[in-house]
């Protein structure tokens, strides 16, 4: 018996809430839960409960991007990474570092960051032009995620003091190490934007199923559209770099998670990738922390040694389907 949208969701948020418990648990100090001290109350409620909700927060961005991007470039490899935001925002943070324009508020290199990946998403709907097909928006984005990449390489490799860039390293890597309420305020401004805009273009997203000409001639403009969902996309990205690095492949395995529980409509490709990522982050963190020694793993590397293998099972099984 296949099972609802509603059931999917049901059962999966359930597994989330339970995996989300267990990430609580686990630290480099065990607390008594039961009769907790004033010190374990302050780890529970400023790091572990915070490092939890940014979990929720960056997987469910990365998700709905990764299902917007598959929905909007109609190619089942797309992800967030794929637009060059990720890219420019971490480049506008390094060139700061380097020049030392380090702006005085606490939320100022983060503001940046956004402003770098807002520059980034701008330069790619200028690349790929306003009639642009999905080949062309992939290949803008390539070319964006590649100078970013040789920029950042360059700046690094001028660096007067090249262990001066090792935080930054840490941080490109993706982790949720050491995180505070200041993260999730951090993260929370780019996705409470970005879900009402993927929420109202959703229909369109759900007809470009058929093609960019049978959903112009529905009324939809599709330049502005996928304008709106580039910017939706960059939004999302960039929250999730802003407070947590670069976290590759959950955005690309979360709705693949979903086709292969058999819902292959757009409508439950984009709903249910959130959580679905949410479940995958989780698991990935927890295991991060689990196999630590004195320095925790980044989840951003682990997610990348999990992540490749079942992205190649996934192009093996594809191939073979179309065989």
């Amino acid at each position: 018996m296949k099972l609802s949208q509603r059931q999917c969701f049901i059962i999966l948020f359930a597994i989330v809430i339970l995996l989300s418990a267990l990430q609580l648990t686990v630290g480099g100090s065990s607390i008594n839960w039961w009769t907790p001290n004033a010190l374990e109350k302050d780890i529970i409620w400023d790091i572990r409960v915070p490092r939890t909700l940014l979990t929720w927060l960056i997987a469910s961005a990365l998700g709905l991007a990764g299902a917007v991007m598959q929905l909007l470039l109609r190619n089942p490899l797309a992800e967030p990474g794929i637009t060059g935001v990720s890219g420019c925002a971490a480049l506008v943070t390094i060139a700061c570092l380097y020049f030392g324009w380090l702006p005085a508020f606490s939320f100022g290199l983060p503001a940046l960051a956004l402003v770098g990946g807002l520059l980034g998403v701008s330069l790619l709907m200028v690349l790929a032009g306003r009639r642009a097909s999905p080949t062309r928006v992939i290949l803008a984005g390539v070319a964006i995620a590649t100078m970013s990449s040789a920029a950042m390489g360059l700046l690094l490799y001028l660096a007067p003091n090249p262990f001066a860039f090792q935080e930054w390293a840490f941080w490109h890597m993706g982790s949720l190490a050491n995180k505070s309420w200041h993260s999730v305020m951090l993260a929370l401004p780019g996705i409470v934007l970005a879900f009402p805009i993927v929420w109202l273009g959703r229909r369109f997203l759900y007809a470009l199923t058929l093609s960019e000409e049978t959903v112009a001639t529905m009324g939809f403009d599709v330049a502005r559209y996928r304008n709106w969902m580039l910017l939706a996309v960059a939004l999302l990205t960039t929250a999730s770099v802003v407070a947590a690095g670069v976290i590759g492949f959950v955005g690309l395995l979360a709705p693949h998670a979903v086709r292969l529980l058999g819902f292959n409509h757009p409508k439950y490709v984009l709903w249910l990738s959130p959580v679905t990522a949410i479940l995958l982050l989780i698991s990935f963190d927890t295991l991060a922390q689990l196999m630590s020694t004195a320095r925790e793993l980044p989840v951003g590397v682990l997610a990348a040694l999990v992540g490749a293998p079942l992205l190649i099972v996934l192009l093996v099984r594809e191939r073979n389907s179309h065989a």
